[in-house]
């Protein structure tokens, strides 16, 4: 058994020798940046330019770039006012999520300065920005459930909602009378109501589609109309089986059906003028864009952008849309539909992966969709292969660009994708298919690609990894003890380890998601998040087991993962445990590169195999 603590320094830029797959992860990467409605020149991006994941302003009319933020272990939320003046960022501690926000001019030149004079920290839960300074701030604490704010420029924060369940702000409307409000207040965390109010808090009107919490459909808020006296509001709802958006003017009542037709999830947002939607739709782990002009004849009309995935995407004043495009082969890239790249910076471009193959296999709940990467050389099987499960539960893995699989690739692994039952981008009944038995009904999904695997001639049955981070280290973790013959490694990242400890200790949106997706507290199904634990069957597990937990994590707190490395302690089972002072991950380049190491390492020394080339 060995026990690590991670400490790094800043990042140096990667030599001609450095590794394959380190370079991938110390190349220059950029979010697609956003930019103030008002002054369109003016834009936020993050990135890890310095090694550390940090808010960036970019000047688009005279090139200039400013770092915004430097903090040791990065900082990524921020939001633009909507005159470009002054730039609004999340100072929580050392990962921990916990915190206030934050102003400083756009332009730099003075001093950070709090936003909001009169909230304490809190758990953020959504925000939006008036033309006239005013603030609408979402918090969650455990003390007091979520509270929305109003502050307005040189005045006291005035409290206009308060709930014990999960709620966030979702807009404020262009004339800054209307607020966008999503909430839970039915009980059912993953199908949000919607509740627009006036800045004094008082309701203009509701839209439920859960009918009191008696259906599981949801609402979120897409964004209101861009236009001065334009009160209608973009919202995505579920009533045909899965996400498209619709119009609501909550002033009148009239809600417009769109007829999209695409048949994935659909989201969208307004182009400047309102004239027109732009649609992002996931279908089968890719995405493209649409641009679709409510009313109009003909449906909507195909953006043309490279097969893969496309993973932020906005409508420029001028028409031009700019998206954030990658495939598990390519790296990511922001492009122009003028045909320019919109942001490329300096440095040493990642290098590229192998592509993704889709195999579909029939399981317990349906066709289950993977995505698999296998080794260049040698060319056929059976390989080592890592089940790499993703987190979330609502996510699902896609045709993107990630350094982490393509890192085991490199390393002579076949890769493994599982979409299971509670991923997103597969229909509603797919997601939420997640009920009582959360845990046990994902691994069955696994359970059935793997065979398929196996029997395929792609995995060798002796050397199957599972893998995953925060919900898919809950997997590894729980698959590792109900299925302790089939598995020779485990390897998970900030996992649920003892769900009722779990439970106990993370933050207050996520007991109200886990109330919903077993039905109750420990105290009321207590029987339920023993049979989900992983803590259950931690002496059954046989194989080695690596984790490694941010000791400030508030989603998987670090007690709860404490308890099950006792366990395993008792009865000196081979495990690993590695701690670093973070949240729930890292920022830090050399830190993620440190932890991919070990796993790499780990896995080496129990299972055998050659390094990499030049790693």
């Amino acid at each position: 058994m060995t026990e690590t603590t991670g400490s790094t320094g800043p990042t140096t830029p990667a030599p001609a020798s450095t590794p394959t797959w380190e370079q991938r992860f110390r190349a220059p990467r950029v979010s697609l940046p956003d930019w103030a409605e008002d002054a369109p020149d003016r834009a936020l991006f993050v990135s890890n330019a310095t090694g550390t994941y940090e808010l960036y302003a970019w000047d688009r009319a005279t090139g200039e770039q400013r770092q915004v933020t430097d903090r040791p272990n990065g900082t990524t939320d921020g939001a633009l006012t909507p005159d470009g003046e002054s730039i609004w960022w999340f100072d929580d501690t050392d990962g921990d999520e916990f915190g206030v926000w934050m102003r400083r001019p756009f332009h730099g030149g003075g001093a950070d300065e709090p936003a909001a004079p009169g909230l304490g920290p809190a758990y953020p839960a959504g925000l939006a920005i008036g033309r006239d300074g005013t603030a609408v701030i979402g918090r969650s604490t455990d003390e007091d459930g979520t509270t929305v704010h109003v502050v307005r420029p040189g005045e006291p924060p005035v409290e206009i909602y308060r709930h014990r369940e999960s709620a966030g702000v979702g807009d404020l409307s262009q004339d800054g009378t209307l607020i966008a409000l999503e909430h839970t207040e039915h009980g059912d965390a993953m199908h949000s109501a919607l509740r627009v109010v006036r800045p004094d808090g008082s309701t203009v009107a509701e839209l439920d589609d859960t009918e009191g919490g008696t259906k599981e459909l949801g609402l979120t808020v897409l964004g209101f109309a861009p236009v001065a006296g334009d009160t209608r509001l973009l919202v995505g709802h579920q009533r045909r089986g899965r996400w498209e958006p619709m119009i609501w003017d909550p002033t009148t009542g009239e809600e417009t059906e769109l007829s999209i037709g695409l048949p994935g999830d659909v989201v969208a947002e307004w182009y400047p003028d309102a004239s027109a939607l732009l649609v992002v739709h996931a279908f089968e782990a890719r995405s493209d864009l649409w641009r679709y002009v409510p009313g109009a004849e003909g449906g909507p009309v195909r953006v043309e952008t490279p097969a893969g995935s496309v993973s932020g995407a906005t409508a420029r004043p001028d028409g031009t849309v700019e998206y954030l495009w990658s495939s598990a082969a390519q790296p990511p890239v922001i492009r122009s539909t003028s045909g320019a790249v919109v942001l490329d910076p300096p440095g040493p471009k990642a290098p590229g992966s192998v592509p993704v193959e889709d195999v579909w296999v029939d399981g317990p709940g349906g066709r289950i969709h993977a995505l698999v990467q296998r080794p260049a050389a040698p060319a056929e099987g059976p390989f080592p292969t890592v089940f790499e499960l993703h987190g979330g539960p609502t996510w699902h893995d896609s045709d993107a660009f990630a350094s982490g699989p393509a890192a085991w690739v490199d390393h002579g692994y076949a890769v493994v994708r599982v979409n299971y039952r509670g991923s997103t981008g597969y229909g509603r009944a797919w997601t939420d298919a997640l009920k009582h038995r959360i845990g046990l009904i994902e691994l069955e999904d696994v359970a059935a690609v793997r065979e398929w695997a196996v029997k395929s001639g792609l995995a060798d049955p002796e050397r199957l990894v599972l893998s995953g981070g925060s919900w898919g280290g809950y997997l590894t973790l729980l698959g590792l003890g109900t299925q302790p013959d089939v598995w020779a490694l485990g390897l998970a990242a900030v996992p649920v380890a003892d769900y009722v400890t779990a439970y106990q200790d993370e933050m207050e949106d996520l007991k109200a998601m886990d109330r919903t997706l077993l039905g109750g507290t420990p105290e009321e199904v207590p029987e339920r998040f023993e049979a989900s634990s992983p803590l259950t069957y931690v002496d059954a597990v046989r194989a080695p087991v690596y984790i490694s937990a941010g000791v400030n994590d508030p989603r998987c707190p670090i007690r709860q993962i404490e308890n099950y490395v006792d366990r395993l302690k008792e009865r000196d089972a081979p495990h690993e445990v590695y701690r670093y002072d973070a949240g729930h991950g890292s920022l830090v380049v050399e830190e993620r590169i440190k932890q991919v190491r070990l796993e790499l390492d780990f896995a080496r020394r129990h299972l055998g195999g050659a390094e990499a080339p030049g790693a």
